[in-house]
């Protein structure tokens, strides 16, 4: 054999493993099986995966299942990992066995051989045992549901939700500085009535403040943990008191709310809790893409488009066109959705494919979950600060369109009634006057009266104009 690998064992019999690594045998089988992706699980998983086998050495330490010595070498293995010091020991495909035994086998082998280490044992002598030691009380059919609550909760509550009210934040901050800035309304993208930039911003900012609120009902479901069901759900092999302690070792290192989840039957057999919460991930990348767009639109130009927003400067817009600047972040995040939206396929599809007592598709929708709070966390930090925050209005531009709006027109039906109110609107398209112009001219209404009736910041508010 070479210097360059070790010999280890599991069921199967002997394998090479590579001299420098903290993995064992069934790890490596895991990494020749599998060379299908050459997508691994990222931080948020890994750190997940530590505080399991943290809070499960804790736990049998507690309760006598585990000698201190040993339990106490385990933890501060799982430090390391949930610190992301061992974080390239974990080689693993995302796609591989559909319980995801082969990660949870790999944070055995690596927690095991690192705390014989820490012990002064050999790597690989079995000192401390990854499956009589460190996987004790547990199955994988447990462990990976619960790294993959644990660690989608994470994401949401440090990443995400953070990300998301600075969003708001911003969004809130320029409907107060537009709140003065009359433009044209539009729907079906036609001119209709004025309405405020600001009011504008302010529809934008309760969209995403809403899905801060969807984001944080998931938190009910996702907070019930799998682990102490084992095998099927029936917790053979495991301490009564196990699963309790051990959920509330993971709230105390993560300080979010976990607790046993209601059926161990259900927290393995199927992860409707996974589809519901990627379900308002899926909505709030809807509602980012949709505020992006609009953005977009408003800026568009900036001559030839609405031009009522002045977009920031971020980057040259063209290789060929001099002077072309373009809207890439609000772009980006218009390809985030497509990829949110991607992954909530999968999610969907992998959490309605359990079969009788366990879910297979454990390692993908933790993948697709991750990532697509990762991307949504990122998006939107990176929306707020280079986009949002540098827009300006084209306060004069606006006002120009609001006074050249045929749907001005609408104010007029209290006051002349609708057939005359179109057909000054139909006049004034026809000879290229304002509604304002023909009004007047036609008689309709007064100097004054026009004033009055055709004020468009005074249309921005609920109210029938000119109503003695």
């Amino acid at each position: 054999m070479s210097d360059d690998f070790r010999i280890e064992r599991d069921s199967l019999g002997e394998m090479q493993v590579p001299q420098g690594a903290y993995w064992g045998a069934q790890t490596q089988r895991a990494v020749e099986n599998f060379p299908i992706s050459g997508i691994t699980f990222g931080r948020r998983f890994v750190r997940a995966l530590g505080v399991v086998k943290k809070a499960a050495a804790q736990a049998n330490r507690d309760l006598g299942h585990l000698d201190e010595d040993v339990a106490d070498a385990i933890v501060e293995a799982a430090d390391e990992v949930i610190a992301g010091d061992l974080d390239d020991q974990f080689p693993v495909d995302v796609f591989q066995t559909g319980s995801g035994t082969s990660s949870n086998m790999n944070a055995n082998e690596v927690i095991a051989n690192r705390a014989a280490e820490l012990m002064g044992k050999e790597v690989g002598d079995r000192a401390v045992h990854p499956n009589d030691h460190v996987n004790y009380g547990q199955s994988s059919n447990d462990v990976i549901p619960t790294a993959m609550h644990v660690s989608a909760l994470e994401a949401v509550e440090k990443d995400l939700l953070p990300a998301l009210e600075a969003l708001a934040a911003s969004l809130e901050e320029k409907a107060d500085e537009f709140a003065d800035v009359v433009k044209t309304g539009r729907t079906h993208l036609q001119d209709a009535t004025p309405i405020t930039l600001g009011q504008e911003f302010e529809g934008y900012r309760t969209q995403v403040e809403k899905g801060v609120t969807r984001v944080e009902n998931t938190r009910e479901h996702l907070g019930e943990l799998a682990l102490g069901g084992t095998a099927v759900g029936t917790g053979l092999n495991t301490d009564p008191e196990f699963p309790e302690l051990a959920a509330e070792y993971m709230s105390e290192e993560t300080g979010v709310a976990f607790r046993e989840a209601d059926s161990h039957f259900e927290a393995q057999a199927a992860h409707d809790a996974m589809s519901e919460a990627h379900g308002a991930l899926r909505t709030v990348a809807g509602s980012m893409n949709k505020i992006a767009n609009d953005l977009r639109l408003l800026a568009s130009g900036p001559r030839n488009g609405l031009g009522e927003l002045e977009q920031p400067e971020n980057q040259p817009g063209s290789s060929i066109m001099p002077g072309k600047v373009n809207p890439v972040v609000a772009e980006a995040v218009n390809q985030v959705h497509k990829q949110v939206v991607g992954n909530d396929a999968a999610v969907a599809a992998g959490a309605a494919e359990g079969q009788i007592d366990l879910n297979l598709y454990k390692p993908v929708l933790a993948h697709n979950f991750l990532e697509s709070s990762q991307l949504l966390s990122n998006a939107a930090a990176v929306f707020a600060e280079r986009f949002v925050d540098k827009l300006e209005a084209n306060e004069e531009h606006c006002a120009t369109q609001v006074e050249r709006s045929m749907a001005l027109a609408t104010a007029l039906n209290p006051a002349i009634g609708y057939d005359k109110a179109s057909k000054v609107a139909k006049q004034a398209l026809a000879e290229g006057k304002t509604v304002r112009e023909v009004a007047v001219s036609e008689g309709y209404l007064t100097e004054e009266e026009a004033d009055e009736v055709l004020d468009p910041m005074a249309m921005t508010r609920r109210g029938i104009l000119g109503d003695d």
